[in-house]
């Protein structure tokens, strides 16, 4: 970051001269006003030896105040201090307009934002003219995005210049405070500033807001203070306080400075606002940074308002300088039209700065500037009986939206100007003056009371008649302990809060929020559809077939009937965009989906476009449509430094959701999924990514002939990725069971897929063998790993259970043990009927002295690891247990039931008798087939001598061989037990072969090779 030097050369010599010559005939003048404050000099002289004993400290800052104001007074070129929404600044400004009528304008505000100003007449104030980068160069990467505020008020000194220079013909405007970018140049970063918004102390310590969107309607935008004007000295603000018998800075300044400069004269007011700000200068603590900030911005705005001077050759005399009292009392050596110093202004970054108005609002407004909850709407109000008391004609942009029509126009400014008179000394009157205390408006403030009341009534409150003459009463007595006759709106306020608001609150607002709305409220101001960026007016147009006013605030129901009328689709892909753009609450929907390979015919939303018009604004300053910011946004989600895996397949699901039509995108964001699991190594998001890509594989294979590259690529590359990062996840304390059998899920959902593509399924078999967890949680796991390997049956995984309930050491982590069975259902789904079991053991076995204790653990770590497989539990256990109440008495687990008895057919020697030559004459006819048996079968045995019996040999043969034997007649699905034990005769297996003919058909078949 760079910052502005503290000093820099000389100016060009020409420039110089010139301006030496234009102000030359001025220095008698000048000579002639030195002892205009000669007498206020003396006065504070003696009374800084009266109260310090003698000349020091004390008395350089007196008068080193009135040299401040004496040399501001004698500058050629008119400065007029103000205070940001100050009713009383604009009043003044409104009449010293009217009766000097400059030519230009200087006016401290960002040079940059210049051409936004004439946008203004489009727009309901309150507004704020924005300055916004999105990606910065040559800044840190963390400060972006880069925001800038001003907001303006009509209650404001500025809006009163600027109406006045834009609306009158032959009068310039030129902003001449630092740019955008040297904001962020200057600003250390490190230090703690009001400039920041929301940043500075609300005045009560309480928040007077209850709907926070409205305080952050300039989100962490920088807040260029305007005219801003408070005591950066704590001591000296409390002192204030304390003696001003006021609770926050806001009332102090309604009750000191507002009330009596409200309808005094232009001198007056120039000089008191010079005293107020050269007391605050002098007082300030001396932070160097902030110190060095206040004088470079002085020494820019002067360096730039006499390059002006010189350019066009216009008469100081002619101009208007409107700026901070704080800035306007400067003690910088450029200070002035003839000032002897010279400020060279350091280039620019080469960030892109984008313009644009936003909409603000009076609590927006106090919280940037830590004001008190309620003192701008306060102003407002203010602002309001003084035009009408005073009879004064405000400027105002002609068209201005939510304003009456002016009817004076606006003439073009004279040729010649009278001379100014000499200036005169009005602070000792005004200072020497006692105050001047406003006679009671019983009319007002009955008004105020029965507003108040009724506004009670209708939040909540048991007001009443006599509540109304409490606060009323309460008011006067306030207002006279605080040394005034008139009740002001704070003092009001106390009244009320003490007079209505008992113990608790009733409704949404305490009575101090009623006050403030009975005074006005937080006005929320509005930015005209001309003044959008056009991708905000793109949005409005094609929204325009939902037949709803979008730009205005509060909430709209859409109901989109995509089923009949097909030209509401293109709204609802606007609509799910912004859902997926804009702040929660801009787009809600109430019925309808979006998800991969879904889309619904029918939808119902909440907008809420004017209200979040800021966010919508805001996204015209990354792209001229809501798809070009997207895809923006997408990428850079997925470029990021800090990007996962999980999160760059977030970014290439929401592009195939939002952005359809192609896949560029998709697979450009799907090739930088599998660079980023490439390189990661952990398994924080390995559930993330499992569910995700579980998705991208079901839609890419129900709608797409073929599966993209990169998800063939990411399925090949994760799953030897997982393979080898997973026997250190098994042993890592960092790594949750939860990750873990996300792991095994990938590898075993995914295996097919993976050995298609040309993985080897040993790499698996490795990783799991290598495997040694202490976990028990991840020791479940690994079983069930194992018995989907087939490495561990399922019959030993019962009994490792049993031995774990069996061992009174190890019944206090079996919870743990039960949450590993419930992950491994994500990747071994068919083991639901061993986790029931285990669980079902777990309650019938152990008794209720150990049972209680760990069952809240067992349910809190199912809860809490395994909420989503919990239905899958569930399922299993309605299929297993029964389903009436009056069974389950006689009903027996299956893991209980006696195991059937294996059907074992006897062998014996001797058979029934039967006629065995058809099967003798098939041996003999095939030969070859019954040697390739034999040889399958083990039997070693050659064949029997011609002369001996055949029926004879074969049965030795089966009672040499019954299991084989069994084998076969299950193959040919013979049921039948041996025969009953007798002499081995062949007619049994002719009786055998007669009962089956289609067996021995079949094993004829086999026989024969047909």
């Amino acid at each position: 970051m760079s910052a502005a030097p503290e000093s820099a050369p000389v100016v060009r010599e020409s420039t110089r001269a010139a301006r030496e010559n234009t102000f030359a005939g001025r220095e008698n003048t000048f000579a002639g006003r030195e002892n205009t404050f000669a007498g206020l000099r003396g006065q504070l002289h003696e009374a800084a030896a009266a109260f310090a004993g003698g000349p020091d400290a004390l008395e350089g800052i007196l008068l080193g105040m009135v040299d401040d104001v004496d040399r501001a007074v004698r500058e050629p070129l008119e400065i007029f201090p103000v205070c940001h929404h100050s009713p009383a600044s604009a009043l003044a400004m409104a009449r010293r307009l009217r009766e000097k009528r400059p030519k230009v304008v200087y006016l401290e505000l960002c040079e940059d934002m210049a051409p936004l100003l004439t946008e203004l007449r489009n727009c309901r104030l309150p507004v704020a003219v924005q300055a916004f980068a999105s990606e910065v160069d040559g800044f840190p990467p963390e400060w972006a995005p880069l925001s800038v505020v001003a907001p303006i008020t009509e209650a404001s000194a500025e809006y009163q210049a600027i109406a006045y220079a834009l609306d009158t013909p032959d009068v310039e405007l030129v902003l001449v405070d630092r740019s955008s970018d040297h904001v962020f140049q200057w600003d250390s970063r490190g230090r703690s500033t009001p400039e920041a918004a929301g940043e500075g102390p609300d005045g009560d310590g309480t928040a007077a807001d209850e709907d926070a969107t409205e305080t952050a309607l300039h989100g962490e935008a920088v807040g260029v203070e305007i005219g801003d004007l408070r005591p950066r000295f704590a001591e000296l603000e409390e002192h204030l306080l304390r003696h001003g018998k006021v609770r926050h800075w806001s009332e102090w300044w309604h009750q000191y400075v507002e009330l009596p400069l409200g309808d005094g004269d232009h001198d007056t007011y120039r000089q008191v606002m010079f005293l107020i700000g050269s007391l605050f200068r002098r007082l300030a603590p001396g932070d160097p940074s902030r110190v060095r900030v206040d004088e470079d911005r002085e020494r820019y705005m002067w360096t730039r308002m006499r390059e002006h001077l010189a350019a066009t050759g216009t008469d100081p005399e002619d101009c208007l300088y409107v700026c901070g009292a704080f800035h306007a009392a400067s003690r910088v050596e450029e200070f002035g039209v003839a000032g002897s110093g010279a400020y060279e202004i350091s280039p620019r970054s080469a960030t892109t700065w984008q313009h644009g108005l936003i909409p603000s609002s009076h609590a927006a407004i106090e919280a940037q500037f830590g004001l008190a909850a309620g003192s701008v709407s306060i102003a407002a109000t203010e602002w309001a009986k003084s035009l009408r008391r005073t009879r004064v004609r405000p400027y105002r942009l002609a068209g201005q939206a939510g304003t009456k029509k002016s009817r004076a126009k606006q003439t073009a400014v004279p040729a010649t100007q009278a001379a100014r008179p000499a200036a005169t000394d009005r602070l000792s009157g005004f200072l020497g003056r006692p105050p001047v205390l406003d006679s009671l408006d019983e009319a007002e403030l009955l008004g105020w009371c029965v507003d108040i009341v009724s506004a009670a009534r209708r939040a909540g409150y048991l007001a009443s008649t006599a509540d109304a003459i409490a606060v009323f009463e309460t008011s006067i007595l306030l207002a006279g302990m605080r040394g005034r006759a008139k009740p002001t709106p704070y003092d009001f306020q106390d009244a009320a809060v003490t007079c209505i608001e008992k113990d608790a609150v009733p409704g949404r607002r305490d009575v101090r929020r009623l006050v403030e709305i009975m005074m006005g409220g937080d006005r929320v101001g509005q930015v005209g559809y001309d003044s959008l960026p056009p991708l905000a007016r793109d949005v409005h147009d094609r929204l325009e077939p939902l037949g709803l006013k979008l730009q205005q605030r509060g909430v709209r129901r859409a109901l989109l009937d995509i089923a009949s009328r097909p030209e509401l689709r293109d709204c609802s892909d606007v609509l799910w965009m912004l859902r997926r753009l804009l702040p929660q609450g801009a787009a809600r929907t109430v019925m309808g989906e979006r998800a991969l390979g879904e889309r619904s015919i029918q939808e119902s939303w909440d907008l809420a476009l004017g209200t979040h018009q800021r966010a919508l604004i805001e996204l015209g300053y990354e792209g001229v449509s809501i798809e070009q910011v997207l895809e923006q946004r997408l990428r850079r989600a997925a470029y990021a430094p800090q990007a996962t895996t999980a999160t760059v397949l977030e970014a290439v699901e929401d592009a195939t959701l939002y952005l359809g039509g192609g896949r560029r995108l998709a697979d450009e964001l799907g090739t930088r999924a599998l660079a980023v699991l490439t390189s990661e190594r952990s398994v924080d998001g390995a559930p993330e990514v499992l569910r995700r890509v579980r998705r991208l594989l079901a839609y890419y294979r129900t709608s797409e002939p073929v599966l993209p590259p990169w998800i063939e690529s990411f399925v090949k590359a994760g799953y030897a990725h997982y393979c080898t990062l997973l026997p250190t996840a098994f042993t890592d304390e960092d790594a949750t069971a939860g990750q873990v059998a996300a792991m095994l899920g990938f590898l075993f959902g995914m295996e097919s897929l993976a050995l298609s593509l040309g993985c080897d399924r040993t790499q698996l078999e490795l990783a799991v063998a290598q495997s040694h967890p202490e976990d028990p949680s991840k020791t479940a796991l690994l079983w069930a790993a194992q018995v989907q390997l087939g490495t561990l049956s399922r019959e030993r995984l019962r009994a490792r259970c049993d031995e774990l309930l069996a061992n009174p050491l190890v019944v206090p982590a079996y919870p743990r043990y039960l949450s590993g069975f419930v992950h491994a259902l994500e990747p071994v789904p068919g083991l639901a009927d061993v986790v029931v079991e285990a669980v079902s053991n777990a309650f019938g076995r152990l008794p209720d002295a150990v049972l209680l204790p760990w069952l809240p653990t067992l349910i809190g770590t199912l809860r809490a690891g395994a909420a989503d497989l919990a239905p899958l539990l569930i399922r299993e256990a309605g299929r297993i247990f029964p389903s009436r109440l009056a069974a389950l008495d006689a009903w027996v687990p299956p893991w209980r039931a006696p195991a059937p008895a294996p059907v074992r057919r006897a062998a014996q020697a001797a058979g029934q008798a039967a006629d065995v030559r058809r099967g003798a004459a098939l041996a003999a006819a095939h030969p070859a087939a019954f040697d390739a048996l034999a040889d399958l079968l083990g039997c070693t045995e050659g064949w029997a001598p011609a002369a001996a019996p055949a029926g004879t040999v074969g049965m030795a043969l089966l009672t040499a061989h019954p299991a084989t034997c069994d084998a076969v007649a299950d193959l040919l699905g013979c049921t039948e037990d041996w025969a009953s034990a007798g002499p081995p005769t062949a007619p049994a297996g002719a009786a055998l072969t007669a009962r089956h003919p289609d067996s021995a058909t079949a094993w004829e078949s086999l026989l024969a090779g047909t």
